[in-house]
């Protein structure tokens, strides 16, 4: 299978971009990386290639229709190139866990991350806060589950629930900065706080994790310009 038509449209600051790029690096499959500056505008590629959600990332593979989506994409590499290492768990009631945990990351437990650098008050950001890191509590025994005493929550190698749990790693670290406070915490998350480095170090996932002071600052211009936009909408 041809490995050099391979495109990934994505974003430096996305963790959903990272995913696909963690997945093909796992394969050893080469592939170009297009960032989109979707602060500038959106590329025509990524209008023609995403129309409905127009989103990144987009996996682009050879004369194949662009597949979008993130946990999409990831799935799509691990059938595609069967070869390297095995992604999603080959047991089904694992794969189901495994999906059931990623949808949990991505619809509640992200949100509330999202939702402590723009939230009005001490009590909403309090709320937002508990949140984290009752999820982080979930993700802890998840992990005692899922991993079965090993290094990740794929076992021996990263698997589907590491990707998806640890490209949001970056955004974590940034809330924490912004907040003064630990959130992996080696008295309540001791098996998060050892999976975090190892996921962070392994050379399928450090070149492609995003560094947390570049992160940091583009994290303060994103909660400037939301702010900016419910002032003015509280004025009208």
């Amino acid at each position: 299978m041809a490995t050099s038509e391979v495109k990934v449209l994505g974003s430096w600051p996305s963790p959903y971009a990272m995913r696909p790029r963690i997945v093909l690096n796992l394969k050893s499959v080469d592939y170009e990386y297009i960032d989109e500056k979707l602060w500038e505008g959106k590329s025509q590629l990524l209008l023609q290639s995403n129309p409905v959600h127009k989103k990144i990332p987009v996996l682009i593979h050879g004369d194949r229709k662009p597949i979008c989506e993130s946990l999409i994409n990831v799935q799509y590499i691990d059938e595609a190139w069967s070869s390297g290492p095995s992604i999603l768990p080959s047991d089904p009631y694992d794969r189901a866990v495994a999906r059931f945990w990623a949808a949990y990351l991505d619809d509640k437990w992200f949100p509330a991350v999202k939702s402590v650098g723009v939230a009005k008050g001490e009590e909403a950001k309090k709320a937002a806060i508990a949140q984290v890191e009752e999820g982080l509590a979930l993700m802890e025994e998840a992990l005692g589950g899922c991993s079965k005493g090993k290094g990740f929550f794929g076992g021996d190698e990263i698997g589907y629930l590491d990707i998806a749990f640890g490209s949001f790693l970056g955004w974590l670290r940034v809330t924490e900065r912004f907040n003064d406070m630990k959130q992996l915490d080696e008295g309540k998350t001791p098996g998060l706080v050892e999976w975090a480095d190892r996921f962070s170090s392994h050379a399928a996932v450090k070149d492609v994790m995003p560094d947390t002071d570049k992160l940091a600052e583009f994290g303060k211009m994103v909660i400037a310009k939301i702010r900016a936009a419910g002032a003015a909408a509280e004025m009208h």
